[in-house]
């Protein structure tokens, strides 16, 4: 059974593939209908318990992830999960952080890299990806598997 998310519901994410993935700010109270069935939380500390599903990535506000390896394993874990159950990926505004992984997401998705923030800013949010160093992260991010350490 399908359960993803409303494809006209705010924050919503439309891969070219056709999965959909919802983003959001954490600081906002959780939006009404659904809730997400797993969520990729982006942080500078351990977020708040949740009911559903969750990994943490620690990256403070403004920067990078500090598990570069461990970032791009969660996102194709929530990029698979994404064509069966509702996920989303969320940070404190749900602008920078999220905007950042929804564009490394789209590249997983088949965006050409070069092309993923502007993806991510028509489809999602037009502030989305805050800071250079955000930018060149996508611009920079791979498709290939991370080495492990």
């Amino acid at each position: 059974m399908n359960t993803t998310w409303n494809p006209a519901a705010d924050g919503v994410l439309h891969l070219p593939s056709g999965r959909l993935v919802r983003g959001r700010g954490l600081r906002r109270p959780l939006p009404a209908g659904p809730e997400p069935e797993f969520a990729l939380h982006l942080l500078g500390r351990r977020p708040e318990p949740v009911e559903w599903d969750h990994r943490w990535v620690r990256w403070p506000d403004f920067w990078l992830p500090a598990d570069r390896a461990g970032f791009a394993a969660a996102l194709r874990t929530l990029l698979d999960r994404a064509g069966q159950e509702r996920v989303e990926i969320a940070c404190g505004g749900g602008l920078g952080r999220t905007g950042t992984a929804l564009a490394c997401l789209a590249v997983l998705d088949g965006v050409p890299a070069a092309d993923a923030v502007a993806y991510v800013r028509r489809h999602y949010a037009r502030r989305a990806v805050e800071t250079p160093w955000q930018r060149r992260f996508v611009a920079n991010f791979t498709t290939e598997p991370c080495p492990q350490t």
